[in-house]
């Protein structure tokens, strides 16, 4: 089920980058990082974590991540988004995800409309590793997971159009919007 599933996430995302709309943007939960003042900015620039602490942190992150659980996922009321939304329900630590980078995580992937549960890694007892930024994923995973940090666990609310668009896919009824709740075990 894991590889057939890979395979169909590669195969919907190459049909999506194709077929999507060329512009999206994101809002994001997290007013922490807009919200910043000029002087925590000035700070955090000026003392650049050295490789040791960046190694401590991301080994405390990949710790904390292997300590969770799979997580309840609830469907906010209202109609779904039309846009990407990004939320950071916790904060990770060690180096963020970026593209280029491999990443393993763990997630749950349900419906926006019914609230039930499509997939979920934490299910098949293995957790899921990908390189970002190569189209194998959903376009909602590419843009919602750079910037996450081992430990963290992120909400991705995704519309079709960034998710499995308006395909058949095995579980999912063309146009779904989907909700991920994922969190990221470490960055290679």
């Amino acid at each position: 089920m894991g590889k057939g599933l890979l395979i169909i996430l590669v195969c919907l995302a190459l049909v999506a980058t194709g077929c999507g709309s060329s512009s999206s943007s994101t809002s994001s939960g997290n007013a922490e990082s807009s919200t910043a003042t000029q002087g925590e900015e000035t700070s955090t620039a000026a003392r650049e974590e050295s490789p040791a602490e960046s190694k401590a942190a991301a080994k405390k992150g990949e710790e904390e991540a292997k300590k969770k659980t799979k997580p309840k996922v609830a469907v906010p009321s209202g109609p779904a988004p039309e846009e990407l939304v990004i939320e950071d329900l916790e904060e990770g630590s060690g180096p963020e995800a970026k593209p280029g980078d491999e990443v393993t995580v763990q997630y749950v992937g349900v419906s926006y409309k019914t609230g039930k549960q499509f997939d979920a890694s934490w299910d098949r007892g293995e957790p899921f590793t990908f390189k970002l930024g190569e189209g194998l994923v959903v376009e909602g995973w590419e843009k919602g997971i750079p910037g996450m940090k081992p430990g963290g666990r992120r909400e991705l609310i995704i519309p079709p159009e960034l998710g499995y668009g308006y395909a058949r896919t095995e579980g999912i009824p063309p146009g779904s919007t989907l909700i991920f709740v994922v969190d990221l075990i470490s960055v290679g």
